[in-house]
């Protein structure tokens, strides 16, 4: 499987856990049993490029570097697999023993670092306390992330606040090509053989989409009316924000996706869309869509519009092979170009059918 030297006992646990002996993983990774889906690892879906089930695989806990995964990949024999199954946020999902045997088995973890999703610290814990050879490619090593919005209370910080600091660097475009960088290195050093062609796409990758989508963004926010978004979702969308010169206002300032709504949440919502004449809000492709609602009943605003902080896909985008890039273009700049006033709905919507399914859209 992976290169270089591996002990005895590795490669004997690895063995083992492919034959069935996972079973006494079972508390390390969270109890909830969860169907195979398109995209996800162990899939016959769009879990990877090239390679197959004999060749190196790399598993990714997180939507967004899976995608970034595969495109370094690309060209090569290593196979990258998305472990989140289709339709489930990435930030708050507990998977059972089988993705920690899943990790176990690969030959590298891609994952967010610490304190982000809890399920992934313990297969870390697992593999490095048991000694087993995949190799662990942490996206966020080197990245500068910014402290937790001013407004957020400590007290709900929630699962994934490091010492104060938000970890939704990906957002920001030009963050992100650093968790690029940082998995072309991984990738290199699991297969030498093929750094160059790693370190050639994640090049390609970072100054051709990357790029691109950051100053479409910046386009967007420079042309835009107002300064502050309103959004129906949870805390994870500042360093768009911080990225461009915007406000971008949270309904729930938990960092986590199950977050409760509040009535004071509510209040604090209506007063600002009424303060800046707001329209049209945002909110969360995998959140609940009840606090839209509210809000469209019980303000000004007329309807509201998908954002997603690339945590998870629909079965649609898996069949459409949708990635970052995709979505970002689907999805998000559309909605931020309605909702900060420089498009009219009409306008912004990027193909036919596009406003009928995604005005007030209904849950996944």
């Amino acid at each position: 499987m992976s290169s270089g030297n591996h002990d005895e006992r590795a490669t004997t646990r690895r063995d083992a856990l492919r034959a069935g002996g996972a079973a006494a993983l079972a508390g390390v990774a969270g109890c909830t049993a969860l169907p195979s889906a398109p995209g996800q690892a162990g899939d016959d879906g769009d879990g990877g490029d090239e390679g197959g089930d004999d060749g190196p695989v790399a598993v990714a806990s997180f939507f967004s570097f899976y995608d970034f995964g595969r495109q370094v990949a690309d060209g090569t024999p290593l196979t990258v697999e998305n472990l989140v199954p289709t339709g489930l946020h990435g930030h708050g999902w507990e998977p059972n023993a089988s993705i920690t045997q899943r990790i176990i088995e690969a030959d590298a973890f891609v994952h967010v670092g610490a304190e982000f999703q809890p399920w992934a610290d313990r297969a870390i814990e697992t593999v490095e306390g048991d000694d087993v050879d995949t190799a662990l490619i942490n996206v966020r090593k080197g990245v500068e992330l910014i402290d937790l919005a001013a407004s957020l209370d400590r007290e709900e910080e929630g699962v994934g606040a490091q010492r104060g600091k938000d970890p939704h660097f990906w957002l920001d475009p030009l963050r992100a090509k650093q968790s690029v960088d940082n998995i072309a290195d991984g990738f290199a050093d699991l297969l030498p053989e093929h750094a160059d062609t790693f370190r050639e796409n994640a090049e390609t990758y970072k100054s051709e989409v990357l790029e691109r989508i950051d100053g479409d963004y910046e386009a967007v926010f420079e042309a835009a009316e107002r300064d502050v978004v309103q959004l129906a979702a949870h805390n994870a969308f500042q360093y768009i924000g911080v990225r461009y010169g915007a406000r971008m206002r949270p309904l729930v300032t938990s960092l986590a996706a199950s977050g409760d709504v509040k009535p004071a949440d509510i209040r604090e919502a209506a007063a600002v869309i009424r303060e800046n004449d707001i329209k049209y809000i945002a909110n969360g492709v995998f959140e609940s869509q009840r606090p839209a609602q509210q809000l469209v009943r019980e303000t000004n605003v007329e309807a509201y519009f998908p954002m997603t902080p690339y945590a998870g896909v629909r079965e649609q985008w898996v069949e459409e092979n949708w990635g970052y890039e995709e979505i970002a273009y689907n999805i998000n700049l559309p909605t931020l170009e309605i909702v900060l006033g420089t498009e009219t709905p009409e306008d912004a919507a990027p193909s036919a059918g596009w406003l009928e399914q995604w005005r007030n859209f209904e849950p996944t």
